[in-house]
């Protein structure tokens, strides 16, 4: 197919919901990624281009290599992964139970290596393609009751950071964006809202990333750290 692809994981709610809005308004064929197909079914009937929605657990990788394979088989191919799928617990760390210790390692870092993983030789074979990887700024800096919560977000990083040098002589380009606090369901039961209320806009910082990540000549941005003013 001509029109271009883009695969959102997380793309139930907040910033992933977001982005598919964005992505539909410029064409792209937009696909659904998340773990309840009843909230991907809510963005989907406000996207205004052509979309497919998959229910995926990034946490199970032969669920993940399923989903990818069955995507590539009706679609063809895949411009654009967004690594967006996340989910966070803050505490002090010995608080911090051993299943919410595990979500956010397998969510926020295995979840965005094994949808890589899935993809790259696909992008690899027609020499094109970018992976959005969205990491947040506790992956930049440490952060009290954040420390398993910044732990993953440190290994994206890192597991970013490597992938830009071992992908640097193809045409695939790996893209990082830390961004702040927004106002999103993310937020739910663990910030009041007179807190959220002041945090950045989903729908901004959905902009910003498409602006940043768009194919120019002879120039790319690797990174983008957004930051709450307030």
């Amino acid at each position: 197919m001509n029109q271009k692809v883009v695969v959102i994981t997380g793309a139930g709610s907040g910033l992933g919901a977001s982005l598919a809005k964005k992505y539909s308004k410029q064409g792209y064929h937009v696909c659904l990624v998340g773990r309840t197909k009843e909230k991907l079914e809510k963005v989907a009937i406000q996207l205004i281009s052509s979309y497919s929605i998959y229910e995926l657990d990034v946490t199970k990788k032969n669920h993940v290599a399923t989903v990818f394979q069955t995507i590539l088989s009706e679609l063809s191919a895949i411009d654009i992964l967004i690594n967006n799928a996340g989910t966070g617990a803050f505490d002090l760390v010995e608080n911090l139970e051993e299943d919410l210790v595990h979500q956010m390692i397998d969510i926020n870092l295995k979840g965005t290596i094994f949808c890589t993983q899935e993809i790259l030789g696909h992008m690899k074979k027609k020499n094109n393609g970018t992976i959005i990887n969205v990491i947040s700024t506790a992956g930049l800096v440490g952060k009290a009751n954040e420390s398993v919560y910044c732990a993953s977000k440190y290994g994206v990083r890192g597991f970013t950071e490597s992938l830009v040098v071992e992908l640097k002589d193809t045409g695939v380009k790996l893209f990082a964006a830390y961004m702040g606090g927004m106002n999103t369901d993310f937020w739910n039961g663990i910030l009041p809202e007179e807190r959220t209320a002041k945090m950045m806009d989903p729908e901004d910082i959905a902009d910003i990333i498409f602006e940043n990540t768009k194919a120019r000549k002879n120039l790319m941005i690797p990174e983008i750290i957004i930051k709450n003013i307030r």
